[in-house]
């Protein structure tokens, strides 16, 4: 008894109490959820057993990362403070939202499963994403004021049940140098295990449950922020995956196209009967620019007036719609052309350098290619993705400073992009080559902060009208500069948006809250049009280079649209855990737990009314989802060297 006791005489011993309660929460939760899964459950002995190993070296793991605090806090706590009381009170306090923590996980980690039957992974994520809704579903669902008078009871009793062994460590006193060997020697754990733990290691079984139980849901967390995946097979509706490329092949083929051999790729060369153009390409992706802003769409406030005017000049797209809410899930349409898949787009993922996109086609073409943007490319890791997927990327500390006027915490103001912009275009016909520039504009975001004098609406206002007809400004300032340079009439300006403004409405998935602009203007190339068949974001790339009569070997899954079949129109729209699929006036939803649902849509107000119909929309939309995840998870929508 007094060999136990003495354990806790150490400065280091907190970190024994931790383990204690984090092992044991961690045994109670499990215990838990593997009586919850018993009738889902088909073990041997020795799985059962390895449910308990597996899960205690994941709950090792966990603890090595949780422990971190405490074990700065007992190794720079100098002794002359270590041993005061109002030290113990802070050391207390400390201790009491560790155990608060991990208690309040147990009961999130048990109403996970009672809805998703897994760990947390990346649907836990979102969540903190969409705050307004979970806390309100959470307080409808749940009695809150008991729950949380549970877990602060709870987690007073553990406290008070490890307070001597707390106060054991306050009077020990011990030399600097011998707390920083024992600190850092216990560091090397948890950056040992960062580097060669994986959630992998769990999935042993053929059984997900036994799989699921192996784990640590604190873990789970971690590994799906990083990596920012949903599984598709796991959480989604499937069919067989020769079935589903059939399908693809089927809508993807073309008079112009000639696919593999290879039956499980939509891999096919794309060879045109006339020459080649070798256009310059200039592409704004506009932030946050609604298709609503317009006046083509109802709009009464006049804060896009170029927009408005260059629509009867140019190839106008009626129902163009963005795959996603967010810009990275944009940019990953507009360059992959690549239907979203679940989770966070591929924009954001580890493993995403090198993939097909429109920068990669271009360049082997032997274009410049430039992904321009006013603020750090550092944020939502485009920096990482650009350069290394086909394009050089340029951002603000690129952008001289005498060209930008104002500066907000997204970067530089739109009118800088822009002449920086022409600068590059400069740069590329001076030596002669055609040039890619795809540039991502800022201004219209909050705090719609922009230049003093050039709109009828203030800045000091921090209106979102303001901003958005800054950026009409900005774009028509840029255009009218370029039309004084000569590769003006071999240049075509696309102007899309990366996403609305708003993406909430009374139903999951709001079809209206997806409408965006988008025109391709080249008044010495393109014949002006208004498109008003059903077009996908993801479309953009494939039309593009088919207005161009490029002859290259694909891998999009977008159309060209000017090659697909009437009838053959379709959109996605998404947020990370739900799948649209728009055909006609009908929208199918692929959600986790592997549910499908189909809506009648009213795409002018986003109201969805629940329907039954056609099997075989359904399967299309099972078909188009499921082969982008196969696309991405077996590398076949990494780059190669195109035919030129």
């Amino acid at each position: 008894m007094q060999k136990i006791k003495s354990i806790y005489n150490h400065r280091f011993s907190p970190l024994i109490v931790l383990a204690f309660i984090l092992f044991l929460l961690s045994f109670i939760t499990r215990i838990i959820l593997f009586i919850k899964s018993w009738p889902n459950l088909e073990f041997t002995a020795l799985q059962f057993i390895g449910i308990f190993f597996i899960g205690f070296f994941y709950d090792i793991v966990v603890y090595s990362f949780f422990a971190i605090p405490v074990a700065l806090y007992c190794w720079l706590m100098k002794d002359s403070w270590y041993q005061k009381k109002w030290q113990r009170i802070l050391f207390f306090i400390f201790f009491f939202l560790i155990i608060l923590i991990l208690v309040a996980n147990v009961g999130g980690e048990i109403i996970f499963w009672n809805e998703f039957n897994v760990r947390y992974n990346f649907i836990a994520v979102d969540y903190l994403v969409y705050t307004t809704e979970v806390l309100g579903n959470i307080w409808e669902s749940f009695n809150i004021p008991l729950i949380v008078g549970v877990i602060f009871s709870v987690t007073a009793a553990i406290l008070f049940f490890v307070q001597k062994k707390l106060n054991a460590s306050q009077g020990i006193s011990m030399r600097f140098g011998k707390r920083s060997i024992f600190f850092f020697v216990f560091m090397l754990f948890p950056i040992v295990l960062f580097f060669l733990v994986n959630n992998r290691i769990k999935n042993s079984s053929n059984n997900n449950y036994l799989n699921e139980l192996g784990g640590n849901g604190i873990y789970e967390f971690g590994a799906a922020f990083w990596n920012n995946e949903i599984n598709y097979e796991q959480f989604y509706a499937t069919r067989n995956d020769t079935t589903n490329f059939k399908i693809l092949r089927n809508f993807l083929k073309a008079p112009n196209a000639t696919f593999s051999n290879d039956l499980l790729s939509i891999e096919r060369q794309i060879k045109n009967d006339s020459p080649e153009h070798k256009w310059n390409v200039v592409l704004i992706s506009v932030e946050s620019l609604s298709g609503d802003y317009l006046k083509r769409f109802g709009n009464s406030e006049n804060i896009t007036p170029f927009l408005d005017s260059l629509i009867p000049h140019g190839l106008w797209f009626d129902h163009f719609y963005a795959t996603g809410t967010r810009t990275v899930r944009g940019l990953e349409a507009l360059s992959m052309a690549i239907p979203p898949t679940p989770g966070q787009s591929i924009v954001r993922r580890p493993d995403n350098d090198d993939m097909f996109t429109m920068g990669s086609v271009l360049q082997s073409k032997g274009y410049s290619c430039n992904y321009i943007y006013a603020g750090n490319s550092f944020f939502d890791n485009m920096g990482k993705f650009f350069s290394n997927s086909g394009y050089k990327v340029l951002d603000k500390r690129d952008i001289p400073d005498s060209m930008v006027h104002i500066t907000t915490a997204w970067g530089a103001d739109d009118e800088a992009a822009f002449n920086y912009t022409i600068q590059q275009c400069d740069k590329s016909f001076d030596i002669g080559k055609p040039f890619f520039n795809h540039i991502m504009t800022v201004s219209n975001h909050r705090p719609y902060i922009y230049p003093e004098g050039r709109i009828d609406i203030s800045p000091t206002h921090q209106s979102i009208q303001g901003a958005v007809k800054y950026t009409d400004y900005a774009i028509n300032n840029f255009i009218k500069n370029a039309k004084e340079k000569p590769w003006f009439n071999k240049t075509l300006f696309v102007i899309v948006a990366d996403h609305c403004a708003k993406s909430a409405g009374k139903t999951d998935l709001p079809v209206n809250r997806y409408h965006i602009p988008c025109i391709i203007y080249a008044p010495q190339l393109i014949i002006p049009a208004i498109e008003k068949r059903l077009v996908s974001q993801i479309d953009l790339a494939p039309t593009i280079l088919g207005l161009m009569n490029l002859n290259y070997t694909s891998r999009f899954m977008g159309y060209d649209i000017y090659h697909m079949r009437l009838g053959d129109e379709r959109a996605f729209i998404s947020t990370y855990q739900d799948m649209g699929y728009i055909k006609g006036d009908t929208l199918i939803v692929l959600s986790p737990q592997k549910k499908v649902k189909m809506y009648s849509s009213d795409f002018l107000t986003g109201a969805n009314t629940l329907i039954t119909g056609s099997k075989n929309l359904i399967n299309e939309a099972i078909a188009w989802y499921q082969v982008a995840s196969f696309q991405y998870k077996n590398g076949r929508y990494k780059s190669f060297k195109n035919s030129k």
